[in-house]
């Protein structure tokens, strides 16, 4: 129904739209208020709040694309870009922040241009993944090649390992290569935000957000800039204060879970021994499949599998997964170049503080440990002293775990894990892992995008990539906007990517959270905990039995 402004001049609008509007105007983050508005060359088309990938991968897309390049943008980031973008580690060192990016990422940054930017030498495909269960015998495994063979198609990988700095890295030097280093304010926090006025004189930026920013490191008005934007997004984190200054709430709970990381060293792919042994070079691979479709006799045996007797390990790995009921949540070992991996193991607060007070030998002996024994087995080894107090310098753990692996059942192979060999010095660290999501990701001349939109559990690697998605959805959401003529910061010119991201963000976060749930049951004692737990090693086995479901959740995590 509409309804008519109190104002003889104003037009009519609809209600709702009037509520938002008159909301707005009343927004505000910080303590101080805006009294006058920003001079013309300190007003934006877009400001970006949050230098990291996601922020940085917006910039770059909207500095690629011929429709949106001409927009006047502005990215603002507290900690030094310089520093980011000068960023590099020894070959043999990795660091302990890396992310699986799906190919439908990847294919986002190749498409504005910034992949080729990565070091390539310090990124990791894979294209096959191993799940299982320590409370049973049921696994599970994800793997594109299988499914290569059978529909005749071109190889893909599960995900590619990428250090976030890499990432971050790449972006910067893209924007460079654009001409778009003029686009970025380093150093600066935003100290406030509120709307701009109505100056008779000027400007009516009265629904306009303003952006008060300070030097890091300064004191004073000297040091403070006053910008405007037609339309603010903030990628700016959990604690977003975009998301304050619109007034929107967020949903969700702590797990009351923390996520060790960590760079591991693995034992080298030459050894026979490798699970990595299995792993292909994806032109070795092609070409025993090119083979084996051949029409040519010579080419083609009577076999009806390809021929892989000739393929050399090189750049293709499998990632592993392993539920721990009993321990508070997933160990998973996600493969790095060079003998590498990054551990992200979701466990208890106790355990993760217990883990990082580990000597380097103690805590990759429970790695081992984590990957093979059985649960109890596992808890034993919590019990222990942290301090190395065998002879020969040897902690009770490798002592533990050398026996006990003497009796216990040895891992199929089709799921063996890599043996961790070290722990790359001063990688350990731990997060507390949370639930939350926006109850909307705009609001009138703002979006929301990355951790400030949804922070999910790390159970299947999708916390960035949802992010990276909210970029190419919000700079291909731009680029309709202004190739038809709309306002970028009206409401309306927003909805398409409030409605794809939000479905996305939400199908995403509960199933992941389903997922976790599924396997905390029967983490228990006794007669109730077992059944319950025998009762989810048939729901995996169903998995993967029941022919398209694998592929399928393989389909909706890319």
């Amino acid at each position: 129904m509409l309804s008519r402004p109190a104002s003889k001049s104003s037009r009519y609008i609809c209600k709702a739209c009037r509520s938002a509007i008159n909301a707005s105007r009343k927004r505000k983050f910080g303590t101080n208020s805006i009294t006058s508005n920003p001079t013309s060359d300190d007003i934006y088309d877009v400001v970006t709040v949050g230098g990291g990938p996601v922020g940085l991968a917006l910039l770059a897309a909207l500095k690629t694309s011929p429709s949106t390049s001409h927009l006047k943008c502005l990215l603002v980031e507290s900690q030094s870009l310089a520093k980011q973008k000068s960023w590099s580690l020894p070959p043999d060192a990795y660091s302990n922040r890396a992310s699986s990016i799906t190919p439908t990422n990847q294919s986002f940054l190749e498409a504005i241009e910034a992949w080729r930017h990565l070091d390539l030498t310090r990124v990791q495909p894979y294209d096959e993944m191993q799940v299982w269960d320590a409370g049973n015998a049921a696994s599970i495994q994800f793997d594109w090649s299988a499914e290569a063979i059978k529909y005749n198609a071109p190889l893909r990988t599960v995900a590619t390992m990428v250090e976030n700095s890499n990432l971050s890295r790449g972006l910067l030097r893209r924007i460079e290569d654009v001409g778009a280093e003029e686009s970025m304010m380093s150093g600066w926090n935003v100290k406030g935000i509120g709307n701009g006025i109505d100056d008779p004189e000027g400007c009516n930026l009265s629904t306009w957000p303003v952006l008060e920013l300070q030097q890091i490191g300064s004191e004073g008005s000297q040091n403070t800039k006053q910008i405007a934007t037609r339309l603010l997004i903030g990628a700016d984190g959990i604690n977003s204060p975009v998301r304050t200054f619109a007034g929107i709430n967020t949903n969700g709970w702590d797990y009351g879970r923390h996520g060790v990381v960590a760079t591991l060293q693995v034992e080298s792919s030459s050894d026979p021994a490798s699970p990595f042994q299995n792993s292909v070079s994806n032109d070795d691979f092609d070409s025993a499949l090119e083979d084996f479709l051949s029409d040519d006799p010579k080419s083609s045996s009577s076999s009806s599998q390809p021929n892989f007797e000739n393929i050399t390990p090189s750049n293709r790995a499998t990632a592993f997964q392993r539920f721990l009921p009993a321990l508070g949540g997933p160990i998973a070992i996600l493969p790095l170049p060079n003998n590498h991996a990054s551990l992200v193991w979701s466990t208890t607060p106790q355990i993760a503080s217990y883990l990082k007070s580990l000597s380097p030998s103690a805590f990759t002996a429970t790695v081992n440990a984590a990957l093979r024994l059985e649960q109890v087995d596992i808890q034993y080894l919590f019990s222990l002293p942290t301090t190395i107090s065998e002879p020969n310098n040897t902690s009770p753990h490798e002592s533990e775990l050398t026996w006990r692996l003497q009796h216990t059942k040895s891992t199929p192979p089709s799921r063996s894990p890599p043996w961790i060999t070290a722990l790359q010095p001063n990688t350990i660290a731990s997060f507390p892992l949370r639930l939350r999501n926006a109850t909307s990701y705009i609001a009138p001349r703002i979006a929301l995008a990355g951790d400030a939109a949804h922070t999910i559990h790390p159970l299947a690697g999708q916390g960035l990539n949802l992010g990276l998605g909210d970029a190419e959805c919000l700079s291909r959401t731009i680029r309709y906007a202004v190739e038809h003529g709309m306002d970028i910061g009206d409401l309306m010119a927003l909805q398409g990517y409030s409605g794809e991201r939000y479905a996305a963000a939400v199908r995403v976060s509960t199933g992941v959270d389903l997922l976790n749930k599924v396997y905390q049951i029967g983490s228990g004692d006794g007669l109730v905990g077992s059944l319950l737990g025998a009762a989810r090693g048939l729901g995996m086995r169903a998995v993967g039995m029941v022919p398209g479901v694998r592929e399928a959740i393989m389909r909706t995590v890319d």
